[in-house]
C-alpha cells in the first residue's frame, strides 16, 4: 500500500505503460494485491474520487489484458491543508481503503496547528487515521510519535526509509519505530523505476525483515 501509480494524476507515474512496467516488477517480488495512493492536495494535485476511481479502472482493465495476476485497488494520501478540514468539516465523503483507513501526511516541517482537530474529527466520523511516513517530518520525536498514538493514529513506513534513502535521520527515525514495534503497514511510496530499485534492496535488509515480523494491516488488507 501506498503508491502513485495512477498515471498523470500527481507526482508518480506518467503513463499506463510506466505503471505497468512497476506492477511487473511488484508481482515478481511477490505482490498479490497493491492499494494505490495519488496525492489529494489542494496547491498542486486537486484530484477527486471520481477522477481516480475513473483512471484505477482504465490501469486494471490493462493490467487484466497483459494477464498480470495481481490486485489493485486505490484510495488516496490526502495532504492535511485547510482544503482538507473543509471536507471534514463538511462531512464530504473521503477515500478510504480497507476496514475505513484514512492515509494522510502533513508538511515535512513544521507539525500543523489543527493536527489535533483532524485526528479527532475523523475519528469521531469513523475513519482509521494512518500518518504516511511519520520517519520524514522533522517534527517528529519518539515522544510526539507516542502522543500520537495514543490519539489513535496508526503509522505506515515507507520501506526505503529503512536503508536511508531519503537521509540517515529519517533511517535512523524509521529504526526507532520498528523497534519500539510502532509500525502498523508498510508502504513503497513507489513513484518510478528509482523507488523500485531501492525497494528490491531494501527487502533484502535485517530491519526490513524485523518490520515484516511485526503484527503488520498489510497481511489483512
Amino acid at each position: 500500500m501506498h503508491s502513485h501509480l495512477l498515471a498523470a494524476l500527481d507526482d508518480g507515474v506518467k503513463t499506463h505503460e510506466e505503471a505497468l512496467e512497476l506492477i511487473q516488477h511488484f508481482y515478481k517480488l511477490g505482490y498479490q494485491k497493491l492499494i494505490t495512493t495519488p496525492h489529494i492536495m489542494n496547491d498542486y494535485y486537486r484530484n477527486e474520487p471520481g477522477t481516480i476511481k475513473n483512471k484505477l479502472a482504465e490501469l486494471i482493465e490493462r493490467v487484466n489484458k497483459e494477464n498480470i495476476p495481481i490486485t489493485l485497488e486505490a484510495a488516496a494520501e490526502y495532504y492535511l491543508d485547510e482544503e482538507l478540514m473543509k471536507k471534514v468539516e463538511a462531512k464530504e465523503p473521503l477515500l478510504t481503503f480497507g476496514n475505513s483507513y484514512l492515509l494522510f501526511e502533513t508538511n515535512f516541517l513544521n507539525e500543523p496547528y489543527q493536527l489535533n482537530d483532524f485526528i479527532f474529527k475523523i475519528i469521531t466520523q469513523g475513519y482509521k487515521p494512518i500518518l504516511a511516513h511519520p520517519e520524514r517530518y522533522s517534527f517528529m520525536t519518539l515522544e510526539k510519535a507516542e502522543e500520537l498514538r495514543n490519539r489513535g493514529v496508526l503509522f505506515q513506513i515507507n520501506i526505503p526509509s529503512i536503508i536511508g534513502f531519503y537521509s540517515k535521520p529519517i533511517q535512523q527515525l524509521a529504526i526507532k519505530l520498528i523497534e519500539k514495534g510502532w509500525v502498523d503497514l508498510l508502504g513503497s511510496d513507489c513513484h518510478n523505476a528509482q523507488y523500485m530499485q531501492v525497494l528490491e534492496e531494501a527487502i533484502q535488509d535485517k530491519n526490513f525483515k524485523k518490520a515484516v515480523d511485526l503484527p503488520l494491516l498489510n497481511n489483512s488488507l
